[in-house]
């Protein structure tokens, strides 16, 4: 290490020391901006101080509301943080999705408008793309939006909405002339969601959350200032910010401030429930199945900071496709796992007779099931993985 990113590194390590709220160094919830969640007072003041260091997106432009941290330093303090268990001072669709999109695709006056709030954590977004009809053929949305002069005018319906109930504004895909091709007349806009023309019903699970909503638009209006990239060509915007997304699930987007959460050991879950012999997890089996889950996980999480490292942009291209499918098995791999591990207390359901953990764990399965859909299926990631990455034919 250079003598220049060590001592970056001392001088982020007392920064951090002394700067980092006790209560923002423990698991717990990371804002994604939403005006509608109030935030714990550590919570608050981590998030203030992250963004007015230009931490919450380190390695965007200054004048952005970043840092301009390269990749190595945006690494070390990664590093830092992990090191005294701080959490993420912010999340969500703007700083990791609709963010570096309009970094990459915004007019110069979308970015001097947008990108601060987005590091500030001024408002909670949602992504509008499914729609019931348009899932993994999502060039055949229908939601239309017609031109009247400085406004377009919205009507249609999206679908699986994530946090909807909770959003201030949506970016969606929208048909903004349907006598073209579906894959074209197509356009990428931001919709504020406090609006009467707006309204959102949560959709409940199998799990007894409603994270996912229905959204639906009546005479909604979006501002043309608010059209990313060009009408009818918003596509080619919506497939890249698509891999910012993948690339969030795989670990490997720069533009927030991504520090792993970590999850529960699963060594002390199987010594606590399974027994231990001669020092010794008892069952030998179950041992050589945790063994090659947490090999595979070290190795993931190699090639995660090696991608990082060796991409220049902020969402590598081929490479996210291949996280997100590895990342969705290891993560349902990990609950099938301590479940094993649990035998029948990881089965539990909202029973008095179970600690809170151990109600949660059944939950926790029913939500892993998801990691294989959201973001992109992995059946499309791996067709993606066969066309580009292999180069065998459609």
């Amino acid at each position: 290490m250079s003598d220049e990113l060590e001592g970056f590194r001392n001088e982020t390590r007392e920064w951090l020391e002394n700067n980092c709220p006790e209560g923002a160094r423990e698991p717990g919830f990371i804002p994604w901006g939403s005006s509608k969640i109030e935030l714990s007072p550590d919570t608050r003041l981590w998030l203030e101080r992250m963004a007015d260091k230009g931490w919450t997106v380190p390695t965007w432009p200054e004048k952005y509301g970043g840092a301009g941290l390269s990749k190595s330093e945006y690494l070390v303090v990664q590093e830092e943080m992990q090191r005294i268990g701080a959490r993420p001072p912010l999340t969500g669709r703007g700083v990791n999705y609709i963010g570096p999109t309009i970094l990459e695709f915004g007019t110069d006056q979308q970015k001097v408008k947008w990108l601060p709030r987005f590091a500030r954590g001024d408002g909670g977004w949602c992504m509008g793309y499914s729609e019931p009809a348009a899932g993994s053929d999502l060039a055949n949305l229908q939601m239309k939006a017609v031109d009247e002069g400085d406004v377009y005018r919205l009507n249609g319906m999206k679908i699986w909405t994530s946090d909807g109930v909770y959003g201030d504004w949506i970016f969606c895909l929208v048909r903004t002339d349907p006598d073209k091709p579906k894959h074209e007349g197509i356009s990428l806009v931001l919709v504020n969601m406090d609006q009467p023309g707006v309204r959102v019903q949560p959709i409940r699970l199998v799990s007894g959350n409603s994270p996912f909503c229905e959204t639906f638009f009546e005479d909604a209006f979006a501002h043309k200032d608010d059209l990313i990239g060009e009408v009818n060509h918003g596509w080619s915007v919506g497939k890249r910010l698509l891999q910012y997304e993948r690339s969030v699930h795989g670990g490997v987007n720069t533009s927030g401030a991504q520090v792993k959460q970590e999850g529960p050991s699963l060594v002390n879950i199987a010594r606590q429930y399974m027994g231990v012999h001669n020092n010794q997890i008892a069952d030998g089996a179950f041992r050589d199945r945790l063994l090659r889950l947490e090999m595979n996980s070290h190795s993931y999480r190699l090639t995660q900071r090696r991608v990082i490292a060796e991409t220049q942009a902020s969402a590598p291209a081929l490479a996210t496709s291949i996280l997100k499918v590895k990342g969705a098995e290891f993560t349902k791999e990990r609950a099938e796992v301590q479940q094993h591990a649990m035998g029948m207390r990881g089965f539990a359901w909202e029973d008095d007779s179970f600690t809170p953990d151990e109600n949660e764990t059944n939950k926790n399965w029913l939500t892993t099931r998801a990691v294989s859909i959201y973001g992109g299926t992995s059946e499309i990631q791996k067709n993606i993985i066969a066309k580009r990455v292999l180069g065998l034919p459609d």
